[in-house]
C-alpha cells in the first residue's frame, strides 16, 4: 500500500471519528434537554402538591382558631347572647358554604379538554327518534303559519291605516273614490241576488207548467273525463242524412197559377225551359240598353281572354313574357331551391342564354347536350355573374358541365398561355376532385368542351410519373384537374404555381372530405393569391362589381363548391373560402330512389355466393357492377366468377393506376362484362347502361348505399339495383327502409319491415333487455 492511499485511509477513520463524536454529542445534548424538562415538570408537580398540602393545613388550624374562640366566648356570655350567637354563626357557616360552593375557576387543560369533547360530542351523528322528528316538523310548520300570520297582519294593518289617513287628510278625490268602489259592489251584489231571485221564480214557474202539462223533460247528458269519448243519443230531429225515398225527399210545393207559370209544373223547372222573363226583358230594354249590355258582354270577355293570356304555362311564353309566379313555376317543376340575394333567373333552353357565346353554344350543341339539367339551368347564370356557388345535387346531374361552361366563357376571353412568363404565372382555373377516376372523368368531359375552343387542360393524380405531369404542365394549360395530395406534392415541389389560378372548383366536397382531405384542400387554397379575393361584404352579391374586371386575368377568385350533402367540416370550409355564395338546391330530381328498382334480400354470409349466381344467370345485358367492402374479398369474388365463365375484373384502392385504368375502359368498351369494385367506384363514375347494381356487401352507411345504386338508371334510364343483407348490417336496416317506403318502384320486403333493428335509427331508443331473474332479501 503506497503512503497516498495510507494517507487517505487514516484521513477517512479521522473524519468518521470526528461524525461518530459529533452525533454521540448531539444525542447526550438531546437526552439531558428531555431529562431537564422531566425534572422541571416533577418539580412543578411537586410544588403545587406542596402549596396544596399547605393550603390544606391554613384550612385546618383556621377551623381549630375558630372553634377555641367560639367555645371561649360561650362561657363567658349569657343565655341570650349565646341564642344570638348561635343565630350569627349559622349565618356564618351559611355564607361560608355559600363561598365555598361557588366555582372555583377552571384551569386551561381543563377547559381544552371540555372544549374537545364538546367538539367530539358536535361531531358525532344524533339521530332522531320518529317522536322527535315529527314534534320538529310540526314546530317548525307552526312557525312558518305564525310568520305567515304576522306578515299578513301587518300588511292588513298598514293598509288600514293607509286609508285611515287618506281619509282623516281629507283627500276629497280618495273619499270619492272609496264611496264610488263600496257603492259599486253594493250595486253588483244587489245585482246577482235580483238576478238569482229571478232566476229561481223563473224555474219555479217553469216547473209547475211541466208537471201541469206532463211534459218529462229528458236532461242533456254531460260527459265526464272517463266516459266514452263518442256518445251516440241524439234526437230524431238532428238527423242529417238524405233520405231516398222520392216522397220524403222532394218536399211539395204550392203550385199556383201566375204570369208565366203553368199550374200544377215545376217553378225551377219552367225558369229552365221558359224564355217568359228573358222575351219580357228584352222587350222593356230600350236600344241604348241593349248596347250597353252589348259592351259590358264584351268588356267581360275581353277579361276572361286577357286572364287566359296571363294564365299560360311558361313553356308556351316567350322570355320576355315571363312573370315572377312563372319563374317560381319553374322552379318547382326542376325542384329548385336557391339562397342567397340577388340571384339571377334560371335557364330556359341554351339558346335564350345571352351570356353564353355562339361558339360555346355551337360546341354545347355538337355534344348533343339538348336541354339543361336543373342544375344547369341555375348554376350557370350564377357562375356567369362570376358569383361564388355551392351547388348541392347528387352524382349523374350534370354537375361537370354546370361549372366548365362558365370557366369556358371567361378563359375564350382571354389571351392564350403561350409565351414562358406566362406559363411560369400557373393555370387559371383548378379543379379538385377526391378520386383518381373522377379526375379523369373530368378531363375527358373538359377536352371534349375545350378543344374545339382550343383550351388545354392538364390531370394531376397519384399512380403516374410526377416528372411527365411536371413537363406537361411546362408545356402550358389553362385548366388543371388534380386530386388533392398529389396537386400538394407538386406544389411542393415548385412544378406548380397558381399565381393567377382564379377559378376553384371543389367537386364532391362531402367525399373529399369523408376521406381525411379537409387539411390538403385548405392548404391547397392557402397557396392561391391573397389579392384577386371578393370583399365580404354586399358588393359580393352585386353583378356590376362583379363583372366590372370579368374579362381580365385579375378578375374576383371565383369558387364553386359542388357537394351531394352538407356536412358540417363542409360549412367550415365554405365559410373560410367563399364569399357570400349562392346556394343552389336540387331537389328530389334524379335520385336514383325514382328511377332504379330496389331489391332486397335477407342472406347469411354463407348464401350470398349462392344467391349471386342465381341472378348472373337470369341473363342481365352487361356491363354489370358489383360492390365489396374490402379489397381482398373484392379480388377473391373477381377470381371466383372468372371460374365459373364471367368475364370479370377488379378496381379498388390497391390496384396501380394503369390497372384501374384498364378496367374502367374495358368495362366501357365491353371488353368486360362484370365490375368487382369497392368504394371507390362508388360516387362519380360514369358507366353508360349498367343495366344492374349488385350489393354483395351492403354499405356500411346509407349514403354511399345511394350513392352506389346511383350508378344505373342514369341519363333519365331506368335500372335496378340488387343488395344482400345480413345480420352484420343492421346498423342499415333503418334507414335502408324509409329509403324503400319513399321509392315509388320499390318495395321493401316483410322481413326487413318487421325487423326489430328497423323499427328505430340506432342511437336513438336504449334496447331494453328483459330483467334477469334477481334475489332481493327484505328485513
Amino acid at each position: 500500500m503506497s503512503s497516498k492511499d495510507r494517507k487517505d485511509r487514516d484521513h477517512r477513520d479521522e473524519r468518521d471519528r470526528l461524525d461518530r463524536r459529533d452525533r454521540d454529542r448531539k444525542r447526550s445534548r438531546s437526552r439531558s434537554r428531555d431529562r431537564d424538562r422531566r425534572d422541571r415538570q416533577r418539580d412543578d408537580k411537586k410544588s403545587r402538591d406542596r402549596d396544596r398540602d399547605k393550603e390544606r393545613d391554613r384550612d385546618k388550624e383556621r377551623d381549630r382558631d375558630r372553634d377555641r374562640y367560639r367555645s371561649r366566648r360561650d362561657r363567658s356570655r349569657s343565655p341570650n347572647d349565646k341564642k344570638q350567637r348561635l343565630k350569627k354563626d349559622k349565618h356564618d357557616e351559611e355564607e361560608e358554604d355559600e363561598k365555598l360552593n361557588k366555582k372555583q375557576p377552571i384551569s386551561l387543560e381543563e377547559m381544552l379538554a371540555k372544549k374537545a369533547a364538546e367538539q367530539e360530542a358536535l361531531s358525532k351523528p344524533k339521530f332522531l327518534t320518529k317522536e322527535e322528528r315529527a314534534k320538529q316538523a310540526l314546530q317548525k310548520r307552526k312557525e312558518e303559519v305564525e310568520a305567515k300570520r304576522k306578515d299578513q297582519d301587518e300588511a292588513r294593518k298598514k293598509q288600514m291605516e293607509f286609508l285611515k289617513n287618506s281619509q282623516l287628510a281629507g283627500d276629497p278625490w280618495e273619499r270619492e273614490r272609496v264611496e264610488r268602489r263600496e257603492r259599486r259592489e253594493r250595486r253588483e251584489r244587489d245585482d246577482d241576488s235580483s238576478k238569482n231571485r229571478e232566476r229561481e221564480e223563473e224555474k219555479e214557474k217553469q216547473a209547475i207548467k211541466d208537471r201541469y202539462l206532463g211534459v218529462v223533460k229528458k236532461k242533456r247528458r254531460i260527459r265526464r273525463l272517463n266516459d266514452r269519448k263518442f256518445v251516440f243519443d241524439w234526437d230524431a230531429g238532428e238527423d242529417t242524412s238524405t233520405d231516398f225515398n222520392p216522397i220524403y225527399k222532394d218536399k211539395h210545393e204550392a203550385q199556383l197559377f201566375g204570369r208565366g207559370h203553368i199550374g200544377g209544373i215545376d217553378i225551377k223547372q219552367q225558369k229552365k225551359e221558359a224564355r217568359f222573363y228573358s222575351d219580357l226583358l228584352d222587350k222593356r230594354r230600350s236600344g241604348k240598353q241593349k248596347e250597353q249590355e252589348k259592351t259590358r258582354l264584351k268588356k267581360e270577355d275581353k277579361r276572361e281572354q286577357k286572364q287566359k293570356w296571363d294564365d299560360r304555362h311558361w313553356k308556351d311564353k316567350k322570355l320576355p313574357e315571363m312573370t315572377e309566379r312563372d319563374w317560381r313555376i319553374f322552379r318547382e317543376d326542376y325542384n329548385i331551391s336557391t339562397k342567397g340575394g340577388r340571384i339571377p333567373n334560371p335557364l330556359r333552353s341554351w339558346a335564350e342564354c345571352e351570356g353564353i357565346p355562339s361558339n360555346i353554344n355551337d360546341v354545347i350543341q355538337g355534344l348533343n347536350y339538348t336541354d339543361p339539367t336543373p342544375i344547369q339551368r341555375q348554376a350557370i347564370p350564377i357562375g356567369l355573374m362570376n358569383r361564388d356557388i355551392i351547388g348541392v345535387a347528387e352524382t349523374g346531374s350534370g354537375k361537370t358541365a354546370a361549372f366548365l361552361i362558365p370557366l369556358l366563357v371567361w378563359i375564350t376571353t382571354l389571351p392564350k398561355i403561350q409565351r414562358e412568363e406566362d406559363v411560369d404565372q400557373g393555370p387559371y382555373s383548378i379543379i379538385l376532385a377526391p378520386t383518381r377516376e373522377l379526375a379523369q372523368q373530368i378531363e375527358e368531359e373538359t377536352v371534349r368542351f375545350g378543344q374545339p375552343l382550343g383550351v388545354r387542360s392538364v390531370s394531376i393524380i397519384g399512380g403516374i410519373s410526377r416528372e411527365d405531369q411536371g413537363f406537361k404542365l411546362r408545356m402550358g394549360c389553362e385548366v388543371v384537374i388534380a386530386t388533392p395530395g398529389r396537386l400538394i406534392d407538386v406544389l411542393e415541389n415548385r412544378y406548380l404555381v397558381l399565381n393567377q389560378c382564379t377559378y376553384v372548383v371543389l367537386d364532391e366536397a362531402d367525399r373529399m372530405i369523408d376521406m381525411g382531405f379537409e387539411p390538403d384542400v385548405q392548404k391547397i387554397l392557402e397557396y392561391l393569391p391573397v389579392t384577386n379575393q371578393k370583399p365580404d361584404t354586399d358588393d359580393a352579391e352585386d353583378s356590376a362589381v362583379l363583372l366590372a374586371n370579368f374579362a381580365t386575368k385579375h378578375k374576383f377568385r371565383q369558387t364553386v363548391m359542388f357537394t351531394a350533402t352538407m356536412p358540417t367540416a363542409v360549412e367550415r370550409v365554405a365559410r373560410s373560402y367563399l364569399r357570400r355564395p349562392a346556394v343552389v338546391y336540387i331537389g328530389s330530381i334524379g335520385k336514383p330512389v325514382e328511377k332504379v328498382q330496389q331489391i332486397v334480400y335477407m342472406v347469411s354470409n354463407q348464401e350470398k355466393r349462392h344467391r349471386l349466381v342465381q341472378i348472373l344467370e337470369k341473363g342481365y345485358d352487361p356491363p354489370i357492377m358489383i360492390f365489396v367492402n374490402q379489397k381482398k374479398g373484392c379480388d377473391v369474388l373477381a377470381k371466383s366468377l372468372e371460374k365459373m365463365g364471367y368475364n370479370a375484373v377488379t378496381l379498388h384502392g390497391g390496384k396501380s393506376q394503369e390497372q384501374r385504368e384498364y378496367a374502367l375502359a374495358s368495362l366501357k368498351t365491353g371488353i368486360k362484362d362484370i365490375l368487382v369494385a369497392t368504394d371507390v367506384a362508388g360516387r362519380g363514375i360514369d358507366v353508360r347502361d349498367v343495366s344492374i347494381v349488385i350489393n354483395f356487401d351492403m354499405a356500411k352507411n346509407i349514403e354511399d348505399y345511394t350513392h352506389r345504386i346511383g350508378r344505373t338508371g342514369r341519363a333519365g334510364k331506368t335500372g335496378t339495383a340488387i343488395s344482400f343483407l345480413t345480420p352484420d348490417d343492421s346498423d342499415v336496416y333503418y334507414d335502408l327502409k324509409q329509403l324503400l317506403l319513399s321509392s315509388p318502384v320499390s318495395t321493401c320486403p316483410p322481413e326487413l319491415s318487421s325487423h326489430p333493428d328497423a323499427q328505430n335509427k340506432p342511437g336513438t331508443v336504449m334496447n331494453r333487455k328483459k330483467r334477469q331473474e334477481e334475489t332481493i332479501f327484505t328485513n
